[in-house]
């Protein structure tokens, strides 16, 4: 009996690691082409902010979801239409990403209140937390990488005010790649660790 039991210990932590793998992979995949086609992935974002508008005026006809949730989840969409303005690029600093951070938590602390006191099924739950809550900012968190990748001629005013600093001395180009030796997000941090973990691939290439 005990033979058994190891064996399914060991089979669980199997499962947990593919799906780790598989999970870093996608991660991975999704951040690579956020920083090939960042055009497209912004158009792609602005569309799923429209549709989670869109879902929480369906909850508002046909649900009788909380009004202050309502009109929360609906806020933090425009401020993420607001960050949508300076795509890839994200100034932390900026009232539209702090709102943004806010709003996030309010969110979170909104829906669990409302989910704690009226039933709903575990699905639905996880159907709301999953379109209206999580997607969105899960696609600005796997586009942070593009940031890093971006040329300085596409950059607005303000990035390029904030990488050149108050050292007047540096110019944009300079800056610009000072910047790049101190990569940061997603794509990076998974670099990092398939360097660490000591995983390399070649990629064929057939002319």
């Amino acid at each position: 009996m005990w033979f058994l039991t190891l064996l399914t210990w060991l089979a669980m932590l199997i499962q947990v690691v593919l799906l780790t793998l598989a999970v870093a992979t996608g991660l991975f995949y999704l951040a690579e082409l956020v920083e090939e086609y960042t055009s497209m992935s912004k158009r792609v974002i602005t569309y799923m902010i429209y549709s989670t508008i869109g879902v929480y005026i369906g909850l508002f006809l046909f649900e009788s979801m909380s009004i202050s949730l309502i009109f929360a989840g609906i806020t933090q969409q425009i401020f993420h239409l607001m960050l949508m303005r300076s795509f890839p690029h994200f100034i932390f600093s900026s009232v539209s990403f702090i709102g943004t951070a806010v709003l996030i938590v309010l969110n979170h602390y909104l829906a669990f209140s409302f989910f704690s006191d009226n039933w709903h099924q575990f699905t639905e739950v996880l159907a709301f937390f999953t379109i209206c809550l999580w997607i969105v900012p899960f696609a600005f968190f796997i586009s942070l990488s593009a940031d890093d990748y971006t040329l300085p001629s596409t950059m607005n005013p303000a990035e390029s005010a904030r990488l050149l600093g108050n050292n007047s001395k540096d110019d944009l180009l300079s800056s610009y790649f000072n910047k790049k030796n101190k990569k940061v997000g997603l794509l990076s941090a998974l670099k990092g660790a398939q360097e660490w973990v000591g995983l390399t691939f070649k990629n064929k290439k057939s002319f």
